[in-house]
């Protein structure tokens, strides 16, 4: 501000207040499913007004799109470089495994996954904010294979990052109890091996 002033009423947004809002959207939305979450249930949940949630964001899909991204984002770690494809494999598949831990985080995203088949510009949106980000992580993976050769150059990288990324969420959404180091190992070899013949 010009006057070295503190913004005051609704040109500054608390982040503790953000954040009880971010919170009470995660368990509405984990607890009721998004459709029928309303942005007035959240801002009872949260303990704050109505005006305190529309400040922030003009509609539910907004909210949705912009916290969902946000916790991607916070939680998707850069993959280690182990030196080596089956090692960078698994350290990628343990990232994923460690971001869907919360089984509130499984919940939400079957119900998101769902409502995504039935709207469009919401399916588009959180592509750009939860799928992207894991591309994006799986294509450094690829990168640093095809950087020390263990890849070759005109590996089909979508159809790399597919393998990379697909299986595992898969299995982590219909049967996350399924997912243990054993399974782990034996995917990480299975990937290897097609990103081989891909």
């Amino acid at each position: 501000m010009p006057n070295g002033r503190e913004p005051t009423g609704a040109a500054k947004l608390r982040e503790p207040v953000t954040a009880a809002i971010t919170g009470a959207m995660f368990d509405q939305l984990a607890e009721t499913g998004y459709a029928r979450m309303s942005m007035d249930a959240v801002a009872r949940r949260a303990g704050v007004g109505k005006a305190a949630v529309y400040r922030r964001w003009p509609s539910k899909q907004a909210m949705l799109i912009d916290l969902v991204g946000a916790a991607v984002r916070r939680n998707l770690p850069e993959v280690p470089d182990t030196g080596s494809l089956a090692g960078d494999v698994r350290g990628f598949l343990d990232v994923i495994v460690a971001q869907a831990a919360d089984p509130r985080a499984r919940r939400v995203a079957l119900d998101v996954l769902i409502e995504t088949s039935r709207i469009p510009e919401l399916n588009a949106a959180l592509h750009d904010v939860v799928a992207e980000p894991r591309r994006t992580a799986a294509a450094a993976v690829l990168s640093r294979a095809i950087e020390r050769g263990d890849l070759p150059d005109e590996l089909d990288r979508e159809l790399g990052l597919d393998l990379l990324i697909s299986p595992l969420l898969m299995r982590l959404l219909f049967a996350p109890d399924q997912v243990d180091s054993d399974y782990l190992a034996r995917l990480a070899e299975v990937i290897v091996t097609g990103l081989y013949a891909v």
